[in-house]
């Protein structure tokens, strides 16, 4: 059967794949990917994209119900509608589950590693709702504030956001219009509860006559440049994680779960087990947090040395740093800083990559046994690249130890992993890094 775009068909979704769809596997046609769909379920789906391989769909009646399907929160998490969230319609332990066999399907396909996943919740998180710290909505040309549908263009005027944070909630930003802006952006801190608000502006920048009860204004330079000028208050935010409070530019990256840092910050330490004396690098650093843990541990005999190309980043990293001499921040891509030379040899290193994963040359280096670089802690939002990134070092001798997933992206498909990988042949020596049988 050759599908056509808009057919309704009958199929019984199977497992559920990366991205947050389910796949169906119907004897006279092509693979269908459905969204809005649970493994099991007998469904009608509306075919909404067709390529020379598969369709995509979205199931539009539920013939036949799986026992964890529950009622979306949101009215507009249905087909046709917003494309924030994936599996509203499951319940919150389904959805981990669901997370889990992804997560475990990409190690083996893709690495050829079979394991055991559980996707941890990280607190607070009884419902699934209200975690969201920094929210970005799109202006359509009514000046409309409001999120985009599923893989469209198209801008759907949702009134409140469930998943955002109630303090972001609060400043009403889909109430209001934004005449001339492409959009306008709002984030909150963990702790300090400072919000900031980005407005970018379009061919005929306009502004909202009302004023906001945030603590900063920031405008991008234009719709490509995405430069922030303050336009009141301060540029930064105050996070708080790891005990301690953390400076971080509006516009340098911050997990937008309250609890998500923390959690990730307490399993980077136990996945590197950092000691007294030991060197360790801290790869895509951001803001410094990973840094800022492994510092201390170390002491003054050890050093911490954070790479990150993003100027505001650095700022924030070196600010964050400033209580530890013995930890330092280089500015540039991480794979041309690596490819200069002259970083001391680290046992210890935690790699925090955008989605893309790890670029070959990271890999390399940290491969290569002149570098020293014996245990890893690989912090991933992508399960596929995370798995590539896994099977490349396998393929030069190294060692899935283990892996802890949260789930730092309810109601999404989205996860977050932290992996510990180990050289083959590293002898565990702090004060020696890199020292081999």
């Amino acid at each position: 059967m050759n599908y056509q775009t808009g057919q309704v068909v009958e199929v019984t979704a199977g497992e559920a794949a990366h991205g947050g769809w389910c796949v169906a596997r119907p004897t006279d046609g092509p693979v269908v990917f459905v969204r809005h769909a649970l493994p099991g379920e007998r469904v009608l789906a509306r075919v909404t994209e067709v390529t020379t391989r598969l369709a995509r769909a979205e199931a539009v009646e539920i013939l036949a119900p799986s026992s964890d399907r529950v009622t979306p929160p949101c009215p507009h998490a249905r087909p046709g509608g917003c494309g924030g969230c994936d599996w509203q319609h499951a319940a919150l332990p389904a959805q981990r589950s669901l997370k889990a066999a992804v997560i475990r399907q990409q190690l083996r396909r893709i690495a050829g590693l079979d394991r055991e996943i559980t996707v941890e919740a990280l607190p607070g998180d009884q419902e699934g709702l209200g975690w969201r710290t920094r929210v970005q909505f799109a202006v359509r040309e009514d000046g409309v504030a409001g999120l985009r549908a599923h893989r469209s263009h198209r801008i759907i005027d949702v009134g409140e956001c469930l998943i955002a944070h109630r303090a972001i909630t609060d400043l009403a930003l889909t109430g209001r219009r934004w005449p001339g802006e492409t959009s306008v952006e709002a984030l909150v801190g963990t702790g300090s509860g400072e919000r900031a608000m980005i407005v970018s502006p379009g061919r005929s920048a306009g502004a909202s006559s009302e004023p906001l009860p945030v603590d900063a204004v920031l405008r991008r330079a234009g719709p490509r440049d995405h430069r922030l000028t303050p336009v009141r208050g301060r540029g930064y935010l105050s996070q708080h994680a790891a005990g301690r409070d953390w400076r971080v530019s509006a516009a340098a990256f911050w997990q937008v779960h309250p609890a998500a840092a923390d959690a990730l910050a307490g399993a980077v330490l136990a996945s590197l087990e950092p000691c007294p004396g030991d060197a360790a690098l801290d790869l895509y650093c951001g803001a410094g947090l990973f840094a800022g843990v492994l510092a201390p541990s170390v002491g003054p005999g050890g050093t911490v040395i954070g790479v990150e190309a993003d100027e505001a980043a650095v700022r924030d990293a070196r600010h964050n740093l400033r209580e530890w001499p013995w930890a330092r921040v280089h500015r540039g891509d991480v794979a041309a800083v690596l490819a200069r030379g002259g970083l001391p040899p680290a046992r210890l290193a935690v790699a925090d990559p955008p989605r893309s994963g790890l670029a070959r040359e990271v890999i390399d280096y940290l491969a290569a046994a002149g570098n020293g670089v014996g245990r890893l802690a690989y912090v991933s939002c992508d399960p596929a690249t995370l798995a590539r990134d896994i099977g490349l070092l396998a393929g030069r001798g190294w060692t899935l130890d283990g892996l802890r997933a949260f789930d730092a992206f309810p109601m999404t498909h989205h996860v977050e992993c932290v992996a510990t990988l180990s050289a083959g042949g590293v002898i565990d020596q702090p004060g020696e890094p890199g020292s081999r049988r």
